[in-house]
């Protein structure tokens, strides 16, 4: 039962205007004059408020839906009705506006829900809250078990692990691992290719699997291919669920030190993968593409393939101003670090790297092949936009990198800024981000537009 669209949702949204209605009911002439007046202002009041908020933080480059801004103005009105028309009323009405409240905030929450697509149906919601787990989540002494009776199975296994933070001092959640059946053909396991991928600004590390239905894209593509996927590794960056890193090192933590300095060694360790950065990509959608691309472009050595799903120029928390306070305590040579823009012209000319930018807007398909001159390249003019479009960004992106010998290329999704689109997304890049980190039975393929 889905909870971005359809009938759940219109008839929990009918319930709630009802319930809403009930409460006020029928009032005195003068109490409409000048309470209801004084309900619906104090819900525009916490619409403008929470509009500030979600601009001043930088959580979204996307406009919230108007059913979300319609129940935030609903929230503000149930609780002035609650309060300023409990006196003189009887129970059935109180009843009413003591249920108000929380139906307004249920289709608030609903709406945001609908933005993101972080429970596509009720059951994944339930799973999210009762903390159950799927019969393919494994711990690693399963896995054990299962090399040692030569067990293969016929779909990838996802591996909860606990990752070290020696390096790095990150403190972070349950981290996850997908090995495909490939992995398990061999005893040791066969040198796979790995991909590291993150989620959006705030969540969990197991997001792309609940939300953006990955272990099914994974299902199919191993289907088609006689096992072989890359493994796929998802770390967590953030620590908790609010805390938005950006993946970098910073106030908020040592995020990216966890990544390159944790993770990939454990990774390579503990399951064998191959330890090249030519058999190493990462990928991430919104700003866990930013994300993809920052960790991209700052360690070549390590990564040699990027998927931006969505993302940004950069870190992101606000303002470019508000971004170093945030982030980095101010420091700006810090922020400097971890800009991608700054980064791609400190390092120079990159050799074997590509980038795939999806993007859910409206673009024209576009591929540059990396060319590169013996000097140093000027950062293109096409970097300087202020724009918030997908597109603007990917195009800038693409410009960029390109002219320091990175290929490139601006893939259109033709779905919607979302977990769900970014499956899609993820879905259409698969078959060469796999082929090209040298997946086994996997033929490398040219990116689009490509020759």
């Amino acid at each position: 039962m889905s909870l971005t669209h359809g009938w759940l949702l219109i008839a929990l949204q009918v319930l709630a205007g009802a319930v809403l209605l009930a409460a006020i009911g029928r009032r005195s002439p003068r109490w409409l004059r000048v309470w209801l007046p004084v309900a619906v202002l104090t819900g525009a009041a916490c619409a403008a408020l929470t509009f500030w908020f979600i601009h001043d933080q930088g959580m979204s480059q996307d406009p919230a839906p108007a059913t979300f801004w319609v129940w935030i103005v609903g929230v503000g009105v149930a609780v002035v009705v609650l309060i300023v028309g409990w006196a003189g009323t009887g129970w059935p009405r109180r009843s009413a506006a003591i249920l108000a409240v929380p139906l307004c905030l249920l289709c608030a929450a609903l709406a945001v829900n609908s933005w993101v697509g972080y429970f596509p149906t009720v059951q994944s919601a339930w799973e999210r809250l009762s903390g159950s787990e799927p019969p393919r989540w494994i711990d690693q002494s399963t896995v054990a078990d299962m090399q040692r009776n030569g067990v293969r199975p016929t779909q990838g296994v996802v591996v909860k692990v606990t990752t070290p933070d020696a390096a790095s001092g990150f403190s972070h959640r349950q981290e996850y691992v997908y090995l495909p059946p490939a992995w398990f053909a061999t005893s040791p396991p066969p040198q796979l290719p790995a991909v590291m991928m993150f989620g959006g600004e705030f969540g969990r590390p197991d997001d792309w699997l609940r939300s953006a239905d990955a272990l099914v894209t994974l299902d199919e593509f191993t289907a088609r291919h006689h096992g072989n996927a890359p493994v796929m590794v998802f770390p967590d960056v953030g620590g908790t669920f609010s805390n938005d890193t950006e993946c970098v090192n910073g106030t908020r933590g040592n995020a990216a030190d966890h990544l390159v300095k944790d993770v990939v060694p454990y990774v390579v360790s503990t399951f064998g993968v191959s330890p090249k950065a030519e058999n190493w990509g990462v990928a991430g959608w919104s700003s866990g593409g930013t994300c993809a691309l920052m960790l991209g472009v700052m360690h070549p050595e390590v990564f040699s393939t990027i998927v931006d799903i969505d993302g940004q120029l950069g870190p992101n928390a606000g303002t470019r101003e508000q971004t170093i306070a945030r982030l980095f305590g101010g420091d700006e040579t810090a922020w400097e670090t971890f800009d991608p823009k700054s980064t791609v012209v400190r390092h120079g000319p990159y050799v074997g790297t590509s980038a795939w930018f999806a993007v859910s807007s409206d673009t024209t398909a576009e591929h540059r092949p990396g060319a590169h001159t013996g000097s140093p390249p000027t950062p293109p003019a096409a970097w300087d936009t202020n724009s918030e479009d997908h597109a603007d960004i990917a195009h800038a992106l693409c410009s960029l990198v390109s002219s320091y010998g990175i290929e490139c290329a601006v893939v259109n999704t033709h779905a919607s800024h979302d977990f769900q689109g970014a499956g899609y997304a993820f879905a259409d890049a698969l078959p060469w981000l796999a082929g090209r980190i040298g997946t086994p039975g996997v033929k490398p393929i040219p990116m689009p537009g490509a020759p």
